[in-house]
């Protein structure tokens, strides 16, 4: 049974660009969910959205970044699959132990740009964009590690999906 008032209703899809922290004149944290064609705000952190995500599709966030560590070995900010038969790759913007955590989906990415300041600017493929508290360098390395995460992950998988054709397809003796 999920417990509605310790886990957002809220699902992340293929469709989910970014999960970012918001707080309100009283300091309180929300987050806003940036999908393709919706915005809205939902009174649970990124991280605990995330956290609520891996456990629809079967695990957690921590379950999540030890597949990362185990696969890659990023241990610090790691890229997660929330689902990788969906494509749903997902990266911090800052330890997701921060408050001030955003997560981004990995291909929903089109442009990686400096802002002002140690800003940066994530213009999504539909043309929307938002500008994150984070250095462009930060930035473009979780990206980059992701990647290659997302390119190893996937090795794996298809590599299983070959194997258990050929093992399928094998009589009987």
């Amino acid at each position: 049974m999920i417990d509605h008032f310790h886990s957002p209703s809220y699902e992340v899809t293929p469709l989910t660009m970014a999960v970012v922290p918001q707080q309100d004149e009283n300091g309180n944290t929300s987050t806003c969910v940036l999908e393709e064609q919706e915005e809205f705000f939902i009174h649970f952190s990124p991280s605990k959205i995330i956290d609520h995500a891996c456990k629809f599709f079967g695990s957690s966030l921590r379950g999540r970044q030890d597949g990362t560590r185990g696969i890659c070995g990023i241990t610090h900010k790691a890229p997660i699959s929330i689902d990788p038969t969906s494509g749903m790759y997902f990266f911090p913007t800052t330890s997701p132990n921060n408050p001030k955590c955003s997560w981004i989906a990995h291909s929903h990415i089109n442009q990686v740009n400096q802002g002002p300041g140690r800003q940066t600017e994530i213009i999504f493929k539909n043309h929307k964009s938002i500008l994150l508290d984070v250095s462009f360098g930060s930035m473009l390395n979780q990206v980059q590690r992701t990647a290659q995460y997302r390119y190893l992950l996937d090795n794996r998988i298809k590599y299983l999906q070959r194997h258990n054709v050929d093992v399928a397809a094998e009589p009987f003796a």
